[in-house]
Parts: C-alpha cells; structure tokens; sequence
C-alpha cells in the first residue's frame, strides 16, 4: 500500500495504491487528511471497511455488455464496468504555464481500456481543472456509455457532526427571465437523509443536476457547491460544457460522493464507439475548495471560480476596457428597427457616452423575424440607404457599430434552401430535419455550413463595418443528430465542438471583434463558451425591479467584466427609476437601452453620470472578485446588495431596496476595526445617509424610498 500526498495551492489530495493495485483518491480539502475521517464506524468487525472498499476511485467508465456485480441500486454512476475493477498503471507530476499537472493512469486487461485522470493546477487558484481521457489499446470494439470527468467519494468525512447536519448543497436554477436563481438544501430535503448506519447505507435516490440539449443553461447553471458548515468550508465545481452534461450527488458503501460528467447514454442518448487506437476526451470540469474567513466559505468559493475564470479565458481587449454597449431592443425598440428610428438612438447613445451601438433583431427582415432567416443581409424597408449607411453614422459619433446575428439556424423559408443547403447542413432524427420555432438546426460539423458562418461573419465585418455582433440562439434543437454519428447525443457533442472550433477560427481572423454570447438571455452560460465569448447576456427580463436579482446573483455564474446587465430607464420614469435602472449594471457590464432620445433632460443626464463613473471605476471592475454582504439575492428579497473587492483593498457595494423598513446593516467583517471612509458615489443628487460601524464592522445606509438604489465605496484610510 502506498501513498500519495499533495499540497498545492491550499489543497489536499491524498492518493492511495491499494494492495489490489488499485488507485483511490481519499482526500481532496482545504484542510489535510485526518486518519480518523477514514474510520467507517464498523471498527467492531475487526477490519476497516476502507481497506476493504471498492469504493473512492478517481474515475468512473462504463461500456456496453459487462456485468456490474457489486452492490448498485438504480441509476447511480457508481460501480460501473470495467470502472471497479480497473488498475492501477501510472502517476505523472509535471508542472506546465499554468502550474502543476496530475496525471493518473489506469488500465482495464480484459478489454484494453486506458484512462487517464487530469488535474491541472492554475498558480495561486485553489481550483483544479480535470478531465478524463479514454484509449481503446485493445483489439475489440467498445461501446462507450459514460465517463466521468471527475469523481470524488467520502465529501461527508471531515467533521463529527453527521452529514444529515453539517452539510449544505448550493444550486443555482435557470430559467428564460428568471436567471441566477439560488437555492440551499439540506441533504434531507434532496431525499438523502441517512437512515442506516452508516455501513449499511445504500439508496438508488441520486440528486443530480442535468442538461440535455444545445442549452446548457436552461434548467441550471452547471456549478454547485456543497458546503460543510462544521467545518466552515466548501467544496465547489463547475461543468465547462456547451451542451449535455450531468452532475449526482449520493452515497456509496455509506460515505457520500459528487460525480460531474458530460453527456451520457441514460440521460442524454450518448454513446461513442471506441474501436481500436480510438481515444475519446471527457468534456472538462473545475473543482476547488474555500473556507470561511471574514467572507464565507460560499464568498471565497466564487473569488475563487472568479480568478480561475479569467485564467481559462481567452485574453481579449473588450474583458480590459470593458466597453459600454447601447443595444436598441429592450424597453425600446423591441425588434423593429428602421433607420429613422435608429439615428434619434445613436445620438442619444453617443451623448450619454456608449462606445458600442448595436442594431439588434429585425434588421434584416421585410417582416417576419424567424421562418426567413439565414441570408442575413439588411431589409431594403427598414434600411433603404443600406445597413453601411447606419454603422458609418455610428462610427462618426465616435462609437463602433454592432448587430444582432443567430448563425447557427436557418429559418424553414430561408431562400438559401432552394439554392445552397439540403439535409447534410442541419440536425436529422429520425431521417427528418430538426426544428424549433420555424428554423433548422445547422450542423457545425459540416465544412460547408463553417465555411457558409465564416463568408456572413466576413461580409458584416468587411461590408457594414460592423465591429459588435450580438450572437443569439432562441432554439433547442434536443438530444443531437443522427448524421455521421455513433449516437445522437455524440452527434450533439461533436457538434458543439465544432461550433467552438469555428468560433476560435473567427477570433484568429478578427481579433477586434467583440461577439456577445446570448441565448434567450442566459441559456447558455457555461466556461466553454465563455472562455471565448467576452461578454453574456444575462437575461431576457424586462422588470428592472427584479432585475437586480439577476444583477446581484450574476458573478457567480461569470466573471463580473463579463456580466452584461440591461439598464434601461423608461420615457415616463423618475430620477430615482433611472438610478436603479443604471445601478442594476454599474458594477458589472453596462448593456444600455431604453429610449434615450425621448427621455427627459434630468434622466438624460443622470444616465451619463452613471456611464461617466462607469468609465472611471471599470478598471477596478476587471480584477475585483464578488461577495455578497447581505447573502445571495431572491426576487422577493426587501434588500439586496452585491460587493466588488478590488486589489487595493478598497470596494464597491450596490445597494438596493424595494419594499422593507427606510434602513438596512450591511455585515463588511473584511473591514472591521479598520480605519475606512464609506461615501455614496452614485448618484449625485444622493440624500440619504450612510455609516460604518469600525468596532463590529458594519455599514448602516438609509434608504428613504423604496425601489431606489445606490453605489458605495468603501476606501480604507491611509
């Protein structure tokens, strides 16, 4: 037996070779390994279970026609086949750019599988990316079912408390208007409650989070965190996947486990056939742990995704300046623009100081929006002059011109069917077309259809001059494609690679443009994405007052500097509508709207205030990590706040109220007994007050009307 001991960036893994030459990984914490977390409360046996355990592997695998002999109930990712039987064959420490890299090597004889377990470290993150790598050296045919990207058994350990107690599990729901969506459950109210000794606690409940579709978001953000309240600690993940992918908690031989994966036979009709030589690589999976300081373990949890984010990401200018975006549709001109409505707009924008204007949908269409699309050239009636024309105004008012774009489907009129496209450009099942709301599904798999993506990327860029492409998708095409694949969900999958292959190849040719990933808003806020996208729509909603929710909650699902936020103040509002309206998006990215030419002159102005500050604090923006001084935000809470902590040590708070009483304490531990100056910065017309308590560290703020909000900072004194 032999042990594997790692300490890297405040985590710890313990490995164990087993005598069966089988790999375990025991421990994966903030804190190190206590050899008394690994009694299975059974010492009255006269053996510990551990030794004897089939459990705590560091990946699963299963394929087709295998037996699956151990104790297993319902769907559970546990025991698989050949994944409890595989061996133990190598263990590779090396250290790259980005710091160190973990690779376990196990091998199955009977079938010749070979995995490959991947844990990448990122210096000073304490925030491991893994994936898994599958190679077929035997000289059979197999049939891949599911493999994960990351398993981990035993999260319950750490502590005396039983689980049922101490642990709790963060989601974050998703739906189209209703992003952001938090929630906290006990593992008791999952159906986890353990109701055995612990020895003897088998279930077949799993409580998994799941995708299944081209939507990645449309249920859940692809993260959760489990935190254990005992300890003050959290162990927190994120699925980096465009598609299908499926997380579980449950328990194994007693102890509980947390199994992320992308797509999979039984939820979403995945399955790769791995003849020999063939290799098939995971999707990939971020898993870090935090403890409580004068933040929560929660709060830390986020700095830490928020730090990694911007690592994996692509390095792009709009995620350094953070450019101020005017888009023309939401509480504005709702999809129906001409170009006499737009040049009112453009002067507007350029006044209140935006810097990108984008047209957004219906620019291209005599009428309808959906069943024609695809040609993706400007309508003669809303643009008699020519789209040019618009986007060289725009750009005299010293702004860069943007449009709308849905480039993965075609509409079921689109005239380029007649011509260009048949069945090998689209999603089939079933030997018929894939479509929802009137437009087919375009395979990115197709040289054609990338080649068809890249010449309208080309001709917006070469012929309008456009600089901003908004990138929607408003359908879901379901479980994949039958064309060229070895299953539907395999289809779906290589498919989305596909779709980010061709999307790297539009960034190598225009390095200055900047693409907003939308879907419906936030359907598709996912790390594979945004590792390439520099900017997400984050919501459809039309609500400013309930917007702040969505504001509040955002960074944890993504980089603050990457957070576009509507802010879109109406003709007949008041000044303090207009606040609330421009403190939804102050602290993250401002997506500016609303119909600037037709509002009055104090809202006018009071709309530039806030973009002017904007621009002076947004440096501060793009490195500062979030927290959340009143805890996460829900649509019906009075108070909400979000927290930036910038570098210096300095921070922005936004504060909202809606409903409640005229005064609300904000706990800021990270400033206690600290010398600070707390000063409201926007807006100027402020008449409320606030005061920070040095002794407990707190910051009391009066609020005298309802929906109205404002911006702190906090500075500390030198």
């Amino acid at each position: 037996m032999k042990r594997i001991d790692i300490f890297e960036n405040g985590i710890y893994l313990v490995f164990e070779i087993d005598d069966d030459n089988e790999i375990k990984l025991l421990h994966f914490s903030p804190f190190p390994l206590e050899e008394k977390d690994l009694e299975p409360f059974c010492k009255e046996k006269g053996f510990s279970l551990f030794e004897k355990t089939k459990s705590f592997r560091p990946l699963e695998i299963n394929i087709s026609g295998l037996d699956r002999p151990l104790e297993r109930h319902g769907n559970k990712y546990i025991i698989t086949a050949p994944g409890y039987r595989m061996k133990f064959k190598g263990f590779n420490d090396t250290a790259n750019q980005q710091g160190r890299l973990i690779e376990v090597t196990c091998f199955d004889e009977p079938t010749g599988l070979e995995t490959v377990s991947h844990y990448q470290f990122y210096n000073g993150i304490s925030v491991v990316r893994t994936w898994t790598t599958v190679k077929n050296t035997g000289n059979d045919t197999h049939t891949l079912e599911y493999v994960s990207s990351f398993n981990l058994n035993g999260i319950e350990k750490e502590g005396i408390l039983p689980q049922d107690k101490k642990l709790r599990i963060w989601v974050c729901h998703n739906s189209w208007q209703r992003e952001m969506s938090w929630a906290c459950y006990t593992l008791p109210q999952l159906g986890l409650a353990q109701t055995q000794p612990t020895e003897f606690q088998h279930s077949s409940k799993v409580f998994a989070l799941t995708n299944v579709g081209n939507w990645s978001t449309k249920e859940y953000i692809p993260m959760g965190i489990i935190e254990n309240t005992e300890k003050g600690s959290a162990l927190f993940w994120q699925i980096e996947h465009n598609g299908s992918w499926h997380a579980e908690i449950s328990d194994e031989e007693g102890h509980l486990y947390l199994q992320l994966s992308g797509p999979s036979e039984i939820e979403s009709h995945f399955t790769k056939t791995l003849r020999p030589g063939d290799e098939f690589v995971s999707v990939t999976a971020a898993v870090g742990v935090s403890v409580r300081d004068t933040l929560p373990a929660f709060d830390n949890a986020i700095g830490q995704l928020t730090r990694y984010r911007r690592q994996i990401r692509r390095r792009n200018k709009d995620n350094e300046r953070l450019a101020v975006i005017f888009n023309d549709y939401m509480n504005c001109l709702w999809g129906d623009p001409t170009e006499d409505k737009e040049y009112p707009l453009i002067d507007a924008a350029a006044k209140a100081g935006c810097e990108y204007f984008c047209i957004d949908a219906g620019w291209y269409a005599d009428g309808k929006w959906w069943d024609e699309v695809g040609e993706w050239r400007e309508s003669k009636k809303r643009c008699p002059n020519g789209l040019r024309k618009i986007a060289d105004y725009i750009r005299e008012k010293g702004m860069i011109p943007g449009v709308w774009l849905e480039i993965e489907v075609m509409g079921i009129n689109c005239p380029l069917l007649e011509t260009d496209a048949d069945d090998s450009w689209f999603f089939v099942r079933h030997a018929k077309r894939v479509y929802d709301r009137s437009r087919y599904q375009l395979d990115f798999r197709n040289e054609k259809v990338r080649a068809f993506a890249h010449s309208v990327i080309d001709r917006l860029v070469s012929e309008y001059g456009i600089g901003y492409i908004k990138m929607d998708y408003n359908i879901e095409p379901g479980i994949g494609t039958e064309t060229d694949a070895d299953s539907v969900g395999e289809g779906l999958l290589m498919h989305e690679r596909a779709y980010i292959g061709w999307l790297d190849e539009v960034f190598k040719n225009h390095p200055s443009l900047i693409i907003e990933n939308c879907s419906s808003g936030g359907m598709r806020i996912d790390y594979k994405m945004l590792s390439r996208y520099s900017i997400q729509s984050t919501s459809d909603t039309d609500d400013y007052k309930k917007y702040c929710t969505i504001a509040a909650n955002s960074p944890t699902a993504l980089c603050p500097e990457q957070s576009a936020i509507w802010s879109y103040p109406k003709t007949d509002g008041d000044r303090e509508e207009v606040v609330f309206n421009m403190v939804n998006s102050m602290l993250l990215r401002i997506h500016q709207s609303g119909h600037l030419a037709y509002i009055n002159e104090d809202s006018g102005a009071l709309v530039a205030e806030g973009i002017k500050l904007y621009r002076e604090i947004r440096k501060d923006i793009k490195t500062a990590v979030p927290f959340f001084p009143l805890g996460l935000s829900h649509f019906d809470d009075d108070y909400t706040a979000l927290g930036l902590k910038n570098e210096d040590g300095s921070a922005y708070i936004a504060l909202w109220r809606r409903e409640g009483e005229d005064n609300v304490t904000l706990p800021l531990e990270m400033f206690k007994n600290e010398n600070v100056t707390a000063q409201i910065i926007y807006p100027s017309f402020n008449e409320n007050n606030i005061s920070f308590n040095k002794r407990s560290g707190t910051l009391s703020a009066e609020m005298k009307d309802r929906y109205t909000a404002r911006i702190i900072k906090i500075t500390k004194e030198q």
